[in-house]
């Protein structure tokens, strides 16, 4: 099989940083201590004018060309500690407000440790596209400090010649937002989160919001469903991870300024690495999961969020897998059938990435998988975090061949194309 590695690789990059929320335990009121918050606070409205504006200035000189609006982010997160301690923004000057909002701020370095894990759909915008072109976006799994995972996008064109053409990373990055919540009562179910209005996609950041979700956002498996009525949504599912356990939850989006982070329920959504199809089967959703952490099943529900026991349907055969198997993203539609890329861990840990074919009507039936691997960790994709990973959270068609990009040694990306027709031909 020709499988055509393209040369270009995504790494980690520290200098890729947000402002995020700096959180200081506060507790007071009833004739207790003032907390440390209260406390700062107080320092701040004690200064001078004078005081104040000099302060200011060295905070904006430090880091004012580093993040986009940086005073409007300073007065947001003011906003947000004026409502916590009940403060009279009135009788506050501006520059003691930014002030405030600064001693609450911090960077983060979202993409310091890894780079990894990307899923591909077709971007919903393709206004201006050349024949035999596709714009496409791409969301990846950005670890940073305490290995935190978060949701990075990355947006691109690619063409029927192999070649894949990345939008430029804006100079500045910036986190989602939340509503309508603070410090106290950080939400533990279904939330929305929000673009910021000057932000382009390539330079957003989903982090962690809920208790769920806490230490980590992980491998989001994205897929562009069309509803029973023709209607379309981005839906991703991916794993909340709170130090301890996981669970499965969707991001649904339908212009990619609102994300709704939703939390599935059911037997199988204590899992992870659960696959959505792109649209009903026979009448029902569909998902492929890894219910035992070994074999493939095929689930089905009559809702996008409840999802219990399903079927196996695949199991480790092959020298390559005969550790454990798991989905490479979304099932692909072909006219043969659906294409579900599979990933296998054999001898040493070493992954690799194959294939299965699924009958259209009745994905339960597998007519077809490939014996030996599309692509395996070798040479350079083999060193990095995690050696002798390849990974991938879901490929893209375009025209008669496969877009998949890969997660090396959970560290980097990588991308490759590969034609339908050879790999149906190697199962």
């Amino acid at each position: 099989m020709d499988l055509f590695n393209h040369r270009l690789r995504l790494h980690a990059d520290p200098s890729r940083v947000v402002v995020r929320p700096f959180h200081i335990a506060w507790a007071g009121g009833n004739g207790a201590p003032p907390s440390r918050t209260e406390r700062l606070v107080g320092e701040v409205l004690a200064m001078t004018p004078a005081e104040a504006r000099d302060q200011l200035e060295t905070v904006l000189k430090d880091f004012e060309a580093r993040h986009w609006q940086t005073r409007r982010v300073f007065m947001t997160r003011y906003d947000q500690i004026e409502d916590m301690l009940k403060l009279d923004g009135a009788k506050i000057s501006d520059e003691k407000r930014q002030l405030i909002g600064a001693y609450f701020c911090h960077e983060y370095s979202y993409a310091a440790a890894a780079l990894m894990n990307p899923s591909a759909v077709p971007h919903f915008d393709q206004t201006g596209i050349q024949p035999g072109s596709q714009r496409i976006l791409m969301s990846m799994r950005a670890v940073g400090e305490g290995h935190i995972s978060s949701v990075a996008f990355r947006e691109g064109i690619i063409n029927d010649q192999n070649q894949l053409r990345l939008a430029p990373e804006p100079p500045f990055a910036t986190a989602t937002d939340v509503h309508g919540w603070g410090e106290d009562d950080a939400p533990s179910g279904p939330i929305t989160v929000y673009r910021h209005r000057d932000s382009t996609l390539s330079g957003t950041v989903i982090f962690p919001i809920t208790h769920a979700q806490s230490k980590g956002l992980e491998d989001m498996r994205i897929v562009q469903f069309t509803h029973d009525d023709g209607a379309v949504e981005w839906i991703g599912t991916y794993t909340a991870y709170d130090g301890s356990g996981i669970q499965s939850e969707l991001m649904r989006t339908r212009d990619f300024r609102a994300f709704d982070l939703v939390p599935m329920t059911g037997s199988a959504a204590r899992n992870k690495g659960m696959a959505l199809f792109p649209r009903k089967v026979a009448g029902q959703y569909m998902m492929i999961g890894r219910q035992d952490g070994e074999n493939l099943f095929l689930l089905k529900s009559d809702s996008l969020t409840h999802w219990d026991e399903g079927v196996k349907i695949l199991t480790p055969v092959f020298p390559w897998e005969l550790v454990q198997i798991g989905n490479c993203g979304p099932p692909i539609e072909t006219d043969e059938g659906w294409l579900l890329l599979t990933h296998g861990v054999g001898a040493m840990r070493k992954y690799s990435i194959g294939a299965a074919l699924l009958d259209k009507d009745d994905p339960s039936k597998v007519l077809g998988r490939t014996k030996l691997p599309i692509l395996a960790a070798k040479d350079q994709d083999r060193e990095g975090y995690v050696p002798n990973v390849v990974y991938s959270c879901g490929a893209i068609r375009h025209g008669d061949s496969l877009f998949l990009p890969y997660g090396i040694a959970d560290s980097s990306i990588g991308f490759a194309f590969v034609k339908i027709s050879e790999l149906l031909a190697a199962m």
